[in-house]
């Protein structure tokens, strides 16, 4: 590389990074993944704009092969992730309903998405229509996992009957999803020089679930031997990543297919595992490890690249009617397909509607799938441009959708449901938000039982719970590659252990003890959230000093209650009455 050629590489990289980070703020900052504002990035300083003169100057043809090598390093490394985070476990209990759902969501898109093939066939002169139309399919039915996950996580889905559904239902579709994308690969290739070679994947699967399986399960021991993920266990991770990609390219598949596989197989948490285990902290570990140069380099690189390539300025009125024939199909053969699945399933309408919005995201993923066309020479640049228009509509809509159909009012409510499915909806109820750290935890939760009994008796009532909450902020850096799905199970494993040891205490004495726990970016908020859910009786809240608000019937007798148990017991409580509509829908203050 030239000296001229290695200043214009220098700062075509600080140019994207700059870019990448202040368009992921801004998508940040409208409730949006930052892939979209990393993508959009590029197609703001691509052709649709500007032409071709700030592509030229900013990346000139001579750097563009390095660049592209960067991007599909990227490609490789975040293919690792989407498959290391696919959830094996989430289809435990959800089997059928979730295979049901994500055919559903596969079949009607792909059955679409060949008609629709047909018709556009002939308008971009295809010369082989066959792997056209089941690529087009292919890139209809698509879900993408990582932003469906990140979608639940931050919402505080996962652990909702919807969340856990979604989330099995997303991971059938995405080995779906990719063996289609293979076999169109495959077909699509199939006149090349050696079109055997695609025959040898199945055995090099076989290999790898039979063979390197096991052998990575030594990956995990011998973290757990160090008490860290050193250097060298890294190294041997990504030297087999390389290897596996290396072996899928060779054998005829893009290098995508290799990375997600050994993703897929590598070591993970044994089923019905009460504590986190190493494969979890492994696992966090390693995308940590990984973000450090895919977030901050690699994957900016690859969004730039693709967004360069979107040219929405030569569309006109063909073009329009093209994008929107590509829009209806894609989002509403996606919907009704698993919409009815879910109906057909006994899922509530509300709850069903939710799933299939869901199941609409496309992210990442479908710009990969579309990157892969594009290279294949399977699609052309107008109908990837139309496509990435489509992947960017179907997950930005997700987000406000969600909000409509299924509120953060029915997140609480149902992730509640699932805890106390014995109870019956007539009863006291004490909630305790109990912070991190457990020293005054016991103390509150007896005051919290004792209470729940009283007042149980006093009211006439023939049950009683305590609720036993725990809002977990975020991390501060939370992980931008992948879902966030690993963090969030890892931190949800360790926060409902340690309240499930204090719910044991209570269903000693006799009540029920459902517990929740989320991940939360505004504690104040979703504690309303979880008031107007729950409708407790009495709100204990955790704190230095803590805070016991009286929100039913009989405030001043709980109040003396709580009064004498804290000098009891030694510790500061602040007694508080509440307006039980306010308390329950606007937050809750101490006096």
């Amino acid at each position: 590389m030239s000296a001229h050629a290695l200043v214009s590489f220098l700062l075509a990289v600080a140019a994207i990074i700059v870019l990448a980070r202040a368009f992921g703020w801004l998508a940040r900052l409208v409730g949006q993944p930052p892939v979209i504002g990393e993508l959009v990035a590029g197609v703001l300083i691509g052709p649709t704009l500007f032409g071709t003169a700030v592509s030229d100057w900013l990346l000139p043809a001579e750097i563009r092969p390095v660049m592209s090598g960067l991007a599909n390093l990227g490609l490789v490394l975040f293919m690792f992730i989407v498959g290391y985070e696919l959830d094996h476990a989430s289809l435990r209990g959800r089997g059928r309903t979730a295979t049901s759902v994500s055919i559903g969501s596969i079949v009607a898109p792909l059955g679409l998405g060949v008609l629709l093939a047909g018709w556009l066939a002939g308008r971009h002169d295809v010369s082989d229509p066959l792997p056209f139309a089941l690529f087009i399919g292919a890139a209809m039915a698509v879900t993408a996992f990582p932003v469906l996950a990140r979608i639940l996580t931050d919402r505080g889905m996962v652990r909702t009957p919807v969340g856990g559904l979604a989330l099995a239902s997303a991971a059938v579709d995405d080995v779906v999803a990719w063996s289609l994308l293979a076999v169109v690969v495959a077909v699509a290739g199939a006149d090349g020089a050696n079109p055997w070679l695609p025959l040898l994947c199945v055995p090099y699967t076989l290999l790898m679930l039979l063979v390197v399986r096991p052998l990575l399960a030594r990956v995990d021991t011998a973290r757990a031997r160090a008490g860290r993920l050193t250097p060298d266990i890294l190294a041997v991770v990504l030297v087999g990543l390389l290897l596996s990609s290396l072996a899928t390219e060779w054998l005829g598949l893009h290098a995508i297919f290799g990375a997600f596989l050994f993703g897929a197989v590598m070591p993970r948490t044994r089923a019905g595992a009460a504590e986190p285990s190493g494969a979890d902290k492994l696992r966090v570990e390693t995308l940590e490890r990984l973000e450090q140069v895919s977030v901050l380099l690699l994957l900016p690189a690859f969004f730039v690249l693709s967004g360069l390539r979107v040219d929405l300025s030569t569309l006109g009125g063909t073009g329009l009617l093209e994008l929107a024939a590509i829009l209806v199909v894609a989002i509403g053969g996606k919907f009704a397909g698993a919409y009815v699945a879910a109906r057909l399933n006994k899922v509530a309408t509300r709850p069903a509607g939710a799933l299939a919005i869901l199941m609409n995201t496309r992210g990442l993923t479908e710009i990969v799938i579309l990157t892969v066309g594009l290279e294949l020479g399977i699609i052309d640049e107008r109908v990837f441009s139309m496509m990435v228009v489509m992947a960017l509509v179907t997950t930005v809509m997700a987000g406000p959708l969600l909000s409509l159909v299924y509120p953060r009012r029915m997140v609480e409510r149902d992730a509640l449901a699932v805890q106390r499915p014995e109870v019956p909806p007539a009863g006291y109820r004490v909630l305790v938000s109990l912070p991190g750290g457990l020293a005054p935890a016991p103390a509150l939760v007896d005051l919290a039982a004792d209470l729940a009994e009283r007042g149980a008796a006093a009211a006439g009532h023939s049950s009683a719970e305590v609720v036993l909450s725990r809002l977990v902020p975020y991390p501060a850096r939370p992980l931008d590659v992948g879902s966030g799905l690993s963090e969030e199970l890892l931190g949800m494993t360790t926060a409902m252990g340690e309240l499930a040891g204090l719910a044991d205490s209570v269903r000693a004495r006799g009540l029920g003890a459902p517990v929740l726990a989320r991940f939360s970016r505004d504690p104040e908020a979703d504690l309303a959230a979880q008031l107007a859910a729950v409708e407790p009786d009495v709100l204990i809240r955790g704190g230095e000093p803590a805070v016991v608000v009286a929100l039913g019937s009989g405030a001043e007798a709980v109040r003396r209650e709580a009064a004498e148990f804290a000098a009891s017991r030694g510790f500061d409580v602040v007694i508080a009455s509440g307006e039980p509509a306010e308390s329950r829908t606007s937050g809750v203050t101490g006096g």
